[in-house]
């Protein structure tokens, strides 16, 4: 694939070729595929209609960066990566394998991930480190850290959020993924959250608010935060549901994780190929 932008058509035939990609990786131990269908959305949005493939493969001074720190949906990343060729679609075959370094989580030992992630909260914290190199170099760049809603509990995304505003990071972009499901809970019955939007706005923050499993609101939003001029970091607030695509899954705090044998898989398939797994 080269790095044209997708129109609405070609980005769903896309984002459905990875969600396949990663049904495939389902099974022989399973991944979160909840989790992964959540975010998958943003995801190829951001692979196909923004960043420099070749500036990643190469890894360009000048690339953008991709942080995903809700690491346990890393099997997004996996079906993307290997949709653009950063790695070969034969490496799915040798996922959780002791052969490879593809696992459960991010692994900087795999191409186009820039850094390992996983244990909840840390994310910000990097991506804060990795814009402000790039401010004190002189790098016109973008980095981009995507947060489960779940993670928002942990106390070193706040002291992250105030540091960002602080420094006046404005080539920092914090995407939520707020599929209101921590782990196999709700989590406005565990630790509310509401209202995000409020709670950044008052730390200093250009908020912005999406429906993120909708190409044209996905499209429109980027686009709105790309021209403005503030000199704020900026957080994507991304209304999403858990397991998109596959009613079995979707909002069920029960499919977090998936281990599906090869009849489940091939039914699974079938419901996507008649279009529910898509983002119009």
């Amino acid at each position: 694939m080269d790095n044209n932008k997708l129109n609405e058509i070609d980005f769903n035939n896309f984002l459905l070729s990875c969600k396949k990609n990663v049904l495939k990786l389902a099974q022989n131990g399973g991944c979160f595929i909840g989790s992964a269908f959540s975010c998958i959305d943003i995801l190829v949005y951001l692979y196909t209609n923004v960043f420099d493939i070749e500036k990643i493969k190469n890894k360009k001074v000048d690339r953008d960066i991709l942080l995903l720190s809700k690491g346990h949906a890393v099997a997004a990343l996996y079906a993307i990566f290997a949709e653009i060729g950063i790695i070969s679609k034969n490496r799915l075959d040798n996922y959780l394998s002791i052969h490879d370094d593809l696992y459960w989580h991010p692994n900087t030992n795999i191409p186009g991930i820039e850094f390992h992630s996983g244990s909840m909260g840390h994310g910000i914290s990097i991506g804060i480190g990795m814009a402000f190199a790039s401010k004190l170099n002189k790098i016109d760049n973008k980095v981009f850290v995507v947060v489960g809603d779940g993670e928002l509990n942990e106390g070193s995304i706040w002291e992250s959020v105030l540091i960002a505003n602080a420094y006046k990071l404005d080539n920092l972009f914090v995407i939520i993924d707020r599929n209101f499901i921590q782990a196999n809970t709700k989590t406005e019955e565990l630790i509310p959250l509401e209202s995000l939007k409020e709670k950044f706005s008052a730390f200093g923050w250009e908020t912005f608010s999406c429906d993120g499993q909708n190409f044209f609101e996905i499209k429109q939003i980027f686009q709105k935060s790309f021209e403005n001029n503030l000199k704020k970091p900026k957080v994507i607030i991304a209304k999403t549901i858990r397991g998109k695509g596959i009613p079995l899954m979707e909002d069920n705090p029960k499919y977090w994780f998936g281990n599906y044998n090869q009849e489940e898989l091939n039914e699974f398939e079938h419901i996507l190929d008649q279009g529910k797994g898509k983002t119009l």
